[in-house]
């Protein structure tokens, strides 16, 4: 009988190995057709989903609650799972070389508790040719195993959006790929199960690793391009926004916007990708020109503040400035690279000590990653300058008359880093108002 039709049959089960925003919802959505254990080094991690608490807020409370997912601690609980996916991060050093160290050690463990007959699917991001040059050698040496002969493995690379409700796993393509026709045949069959949307067969693990990398620094590029002429156009004293709605009405006009590019993905893929460039002797004149654009940008904001605090006659030195937004994105708890830690660090060169609020993010990771913490909305108050940084819905929902609350005596100082507001109503107010 096949290993399909086995987890059809939940005789056989399937594993993830790395249960955090992309990996906990895959293990979710399985759990409602076939038998999952779901593993995480994390033990923290893993009594909270025991406990019915989804701290990343993909799939909510009441689906950690029901789902029947083994959450385990225990690396051994692997050994009674036959189709394994690794979904564990892939970041970067701080020399922005590719930090392999997560997948590496995911490999190891599964190595250490892999059985014959296994398929072992890697969803993390790298560049082309990890699975097979790097990660099947160590699956090798734990397990004692040989690859082809005694498992297989496949690359599908996740594609899950963080915080996004209306693009989830069961309504995006998925891309999936394997080391052979039977491999890759089975891979496909399981995906199919949950993926709504459909797969896509690439025809090498290779193709497979190679699509994903470029699907984040096409957008790095092109957020790069309008991170660019954000700043080309703040020299001209033109609104970004308007020229971009004006440019807008054409029917194939790319519809990018200027924003700080944080996260463990569109900021970490490009340089995985020019990362293997440099290993073959190429070194990437588009990629990493958008990279250092994009990387700049949490300095550029922070120069701007000062800019606005001399241009309303303020102290810029031990001036009070609040930071509305920590993570790396709207709506989502996570901190990891996020950007708005680079307006931190420049005001904090100016002499600024910025107050930080932000009711979505994961405090507690924040003050580990990055000793910050955070006040409550209704302490910001008195303030010079806010810097709307991340377009939380609470702070999206916020009025004018909420707004002129956080502000002492003076011109209120206003960055709208995400163009949420109406620009001439604010400026009508009286306000030094300014947005990328």
């Amino acid at each position: 009988m096949s290993l399909y039709q086995d987890l059809l049959n939940k005789t056989e089960a399937l594993s993830l190995i790395g249960l955090g925003y992309v990996g906990m919802p895959i293990a979710v959505a399985f759990a409602k057709k076939v038998k999952v254990i779901g593993y995480d080094l994390n033990e923290k991690k893993i009594a909270q989903y025991k406990a019915g608490i989804d701290p990343t807020n993909e799939v909510g409370n009441d689906a950690i609650k029901n789902t029947t997912v083994e959450f385990t601690a225990e690396e051994q609980a692997l050994q009674r799972a036959k189709f394994h996916i690794v979904a564990v991060p892939t970041p970067v050093h701080d020399d922005h070389t590719p930090d392999l160290a997560p997948v590496k050690g995911a490999s190891r463990i599964l190595g250490r508790n892999l059985t014959k007959g296994s398929i072992v699917v890697y969803e993390s991001t790298v560049y082309p040719g990890v699975t097979e040059e790097i990660c099947v050698p160590i699956l090798e040496e734990e397990s004692g195993l040989k690859c082809g002969v005694d498992f297989k493995v496949g690359y599908s690379p996740e594609r899950i959006n963080p915080g996004d409700k209306v693009h989830r796993l069961e309504t995006i393509v998925k891309i999936v790929s394997g080391m052979d026709e039977e491999a890759l045949e089975t891979i496909a069959k399981v995906y199919e199960l949950v993926v709504e949307a459909g797969v896509h067969k690439a025809p090498c693990i290779k193709v497979a690793e190679a699509a994903k990398v470029i699907e984040n620094s096409q957008r790095d590029i092109n957020i790069a391009f309008m991170n660019e002429l954000s700043i080309i156009f703040n020299k001209m004293d033109i609104d970004t926004k308007s020229v971009l709605e004006a440019a807008g009405t054409k029917w194939n006009f790319l519809k990018f916007y200027p924003g700080l590019v944080g996260g463990h993905c569109i900021g970490v893929d490009p340089y995985y990708l020019t990362y293997k460039a440099e290993m073959l002797g190429y070194h990437s004149q588009i990629i990493l020109a958008g990279r250092r654009i994009n990387d700049d940008m949490g300095k550029y904001v922070a120069e701007n503040c000062v800019k606005s605090l001399i241009r309303s006659d303020k102290s810029v030195k031990n001036a009070k400035v609040a930071i509305l937004g920590f993570t790396f994105k709207e709506n989502c708890p996570d901190t990891r690279n996020t950007k708005i830690f680079d307006i931190v660090k420049e005001l904090r060169e100016y002499g600024i000590e910025p107050v930080i609020s932000d009711p979505t993010a994961d405090a507690a990771e924040a003050k580990a990653l990055y000793g910050v913490e955070f006040s409550p909305l209704s302490e910001i108050k008195d303030m010079d300058a806010v810097i709307l940084a991340v377009a939380h819905s609470e702070f999206a929902a916020l009025d004018m008359q909420e707004i002129d609350r956080f502000f002492g005596q003076g011109q209120k100082v206003l960055l709208d880093i995400k163009g949420l507001f109406d620009r001439k109503k604010y400026e009508s107010a009286g306000y030094c108002y300014w947005r990328l």
